[in-house]
């Protein structure tokens, strides 16, 4: 009823003007009134809650005058053994220069102002080599442009803090004419590497790249140690949290939160930079004068198995990457990325597998030049030249036919061996891509080939720890490059040991060897060395290498020119050998065995000065334990090689691809050196050798299989059960400790 009274007022008042504008002004009047209630709840809510849409008012206000920074961890410096630099962090600078005049602070001008620019243009000039009318162009052109800042060319990009320093003081004015400094310049930092010694190990070193992640620039390893190692250089950045100004500038003083930078850990190779700089500049004047397609050298002490030096060519600077852009460089890490058939050095093997065998006779004779197997007929390399041979003689004289006839009677022994050697299985080295190699097939003529190494595939890292089992009277050790890893937060380090990772041949046949050895080089009807290598004071072991190259497009082997590979292997002194050189050259323009003499012979006898004058240098620092990781599911040469660049010992049973079980549960904390046994997916598991081993070690084996493990004596193990590569069968394995 009421509202009908309503609507016959207004319908009264509806038939004049007046009265339409009267209402028009009330509905507006009321529509504002309730517009300014409601913005004012909003406004009430707004302040009280501090709510927008979701979105907190403190926290973006907090955004806006609070900035954050990164604080880089320092990547961990690599040294040699006796803690020279090998690599470690720099800072590089760019210039970037600041234009707009919004940029001040209080009363002083922070930007670059037109009057200057002429000034500015000089500086770059003079200390960059810059274009004045260049930079001038880029000045005028970003004030015109309303630019905030500009960038110039890239003479003004990876300065070093000497240059950055002298550009600084030729921008500041002089208080004696009262002139203000040049503003305006500014400098951006850039982490960055430096390799002092330039070519030193280059592919086993590796190098770093510059990589942006998070608008973040970070050093990454793209090659060798940096790469391998990448997780324990880089550490852990930190963060800085401080009060900005509204143009998002720092201010002094109003650091709110502070998170601290870990530095990565440092590395400790086993290189000596006075070998390793010598061998470099000796393998230089080799390769220049002999052109080869490739070439490698590497020393290695025989008692500990710590790689000393070690190098290729092609090679390349890794701080400047000279070297890459030429012809025929090739990235790979030919010491364990390359596999190749090796060639008479392989007869040692076959020599000391033979003499345990019991069908090595010294002074029998046989008829050299050729022997038929089966459809193929095997040569020695001087057709005829020597006729008869003692089995002795085979050796020095490098022949095929001797090594042959000492295969045939030993049926598959020798094959064996190659296995007990390690021939076919990665050495585990941690570095990336390694190559496995590959052990002949069963083809009766692959068999026979192998005993003078062709049909045969192998690494140069496999070779070398081959040859310490000749060296070290049957003990083989690991090729080792990490010396120690030291932890600058708790100055604690991770010391890498010795690791004997086999016995493949009794001492008594390695004694043998080194002594048949000798011939080679001193021998003069018989030694197929003899003249060349020669260390005034020592007997020095050698053996020579010529290995056809397979040729995969023809389906056989090079056999003209210098299309071979050609090596050495060289123990010094050759009855206790203190080092083991071995060199590899392939395809050299011409060829002569003092091509390689040139490098050992002066590299040799200075290795010998320094060992003599050498004093060990006890370490005060804590030993740090390793935490073992979970390597289950992992493929097996991954988790093998993280084992091994974690400081533990990797042992592999089982030819499954992935690892199914460990000894050591995860978390488990480990000394440097302790083993780690890995048992891979599958059904197929074959013993290690596991003389040397200690009684927790062995017992690791029959938890991780579930076999009662029984000890006779006390000790370290000299015998077992079920011997190296047999199938692992059985309820009860038994260990003879001595």
């Amino acid at each position: 009823m009421r509202f009908k009274r309503i609507r016959n007022f207004f319908k009264k008042k509806n038939s004049t003007p007046r009265n339409n504008r009267k209402k028009v002004g009330i509905l507006l009047f009321a529509t504002s009134i309730g517009l300014f209630f409601l913005f004012a709840a909003r406004l009430t809510y707004v302040v009280v809650v501090g709510d927008v849409a979701g979105h907190s008012l403190k926290e973006m206000t907090a955004n806006l005058y609070q900035g954050s920074r990164v604080v880089k961890a320092k990547r961990g410096t690599i040294y040699d053994r006796n803690g020279v630099v090998i690599a470690e962090d720099a800072t590089s600078y760019s210039i970037y220069i600041v234009l707009w005049d919004t940029y001040v602070s209080g009363k002083t001008k922070l930007y670059a102002e037109e009057k200057n620019f002429d000034k500015i243009a000089d500086v770059l000039q003079e200390q960059l080599g810059s274009k004045k009318a260049d930079v001038l162009t880029a000045l005028e052109n970003g004030k015109k442009n309303n630019a905030y800042q500009i960038e110039l060319g890239t003479e003004t990009k990876n300065l070093t803090l000497e240059k950055k320093k002298k550009i600084e003081e030729a921008l500041k004015g002089d208080p004696d004419d009262d002139k203000d400094d040049i503003a305006g310049v500014y400098f951006k930092d850039h982490p960055n590497r430096i390799y002092p010694n330039g070519i030193f190990a280059s592919h086993l070193i590796g190098y770093t790249d510059t990589e942006v992640k998070d608008n973040q620039e970070n050093v990454v390893g793209r090659m060798g140690i940096e790469k391998a190692y990448d997780d324990i250089l880089k550490g852990t950045d930190g963060k800085i949290v401080y009060q900005q100004d509204n143009y998002q500038n720092p201010l002094p003083g109003t650091v709110a939160e502070e998170k601290p930078a870990k530095d990565g850990q440092d590395i400790y190779t086993t290189l000596d930079s006075r070998l390793q700089l010598y061998l470099e500049s000796l393998v230089d004047e080799t390769f220049a004068e002999y052109k080869p397609e490739n070439m490698t050298a590497m020393l290695v002490e025989a008692k500990t198995g710590q790689i000393v030096s070690l190098t290729q060519r092609p090679t390349f600077n890794p701080e400047t990457k000279a070297g890459t852009e030429k012809e025929g460089f090739n990235w790979m890490n030919l010491l364990v990325e390359d596999h190749y058939e090796p060639g008479s050095t392989m007869k040692l093997m076959t020599v000391a597998t033979a003499i345990d065998q019991g069908v090595f006779n010294e002074n029998e004779t046989f008829l050299s030049g050729e022997i038929k197997v089966a459809d193929t007929t095997i040569r020695d390399h001087d057709l005829g030249a020597k006729g008869i041979l003692t089995m002795r003689q085979a050796l020095s004289w490098s022949s095929n036919v001797g090594m042959v006839t000492l295969e045939e009677r030993m049926s598959d022994a020798l094959q064996q061996h190659l296995k007990y050697f390690g021939f076919g299985t990665s050495t585990y080295s941690g570095l990336p891509s390694e190559n496995a190699g590959t052990l002949p097939t069963d083809n009766v003529v692959d068999k026979a080939m192998s005993s003078f190494g062709q049909a045969i595939n192998v690494t140069n890292f496999q070779m070398m720890r081959a040859f310490t089992a000749i060296a070290n009277d049957g003990k083989m050790l690991k090729p080792q490059y990490i010396s120690k890893i030291v932890n600058p937060e708790t100055n604690k380090e991770k010391v890498f040991q010795t690791e004997v990772v086999g016995n493949p041949v009794s001492a008594d046949a390695a004694k043998k060897v080194r002594e048949y050895m000798v011939d080679v080089t001193q021998s003069a009807d018989y030694g197929s060395a003899y003249g060349v290598y020669d260390v005034p004071g020592y007997n020095i072991g050698g053996k020579t290498g010529t290995a056809q190259i397979y040729n995969a497009e023809t389906g056989t082997y090079y056999d003209t020119g210098s299309n071979y590979l050609y090596s050495i292997v060289e123990m010094i002194p050759a009855e206790e050998p203190e080092y083991i050189l071995y060199m590899t050259i392939k395809k050299p323009e011409k060829w002569s065995q003092k091509a390689l003499g040139h490098i050992g012979n002066p590299l040799l006898k200075r290795a010998m000065d320094f060992k003599e004058s050498e004093e060990p240098q006890p370490s005060e620092k804590e030993e740090e334990k390793i935490a073992v990781a979970d390597y289950r599911k992992l493929a097996v040469d991954t988790a093998a090689a993280d084992v091994s660049r974690s400081g533990l010992v990797p042992v592999v049973i089982g030819t499954g691809k992935e690892v199914a079980a460990q000894s050591t549960p995860q978390g488990t904390e480990l000394l440097p050196s302790e083993k780690l046994i890995l048992k891979t997916d599958g059904s197929d598991f074959y013993m290690p050798d596991t003389t040397g081993w200690s009684k927790a070690d062995l017992m690791k084996i029959g938890k991780l299989f579930d076999i009662e493990v029984k000890f006779e004596g006390e000790g370290y193990c000299v015998a077992q059960s079920i011997k190296p590569y047999e199938r692992i069968e059985g309820k009860t394995l038994t260990f003879t400790l001595k």
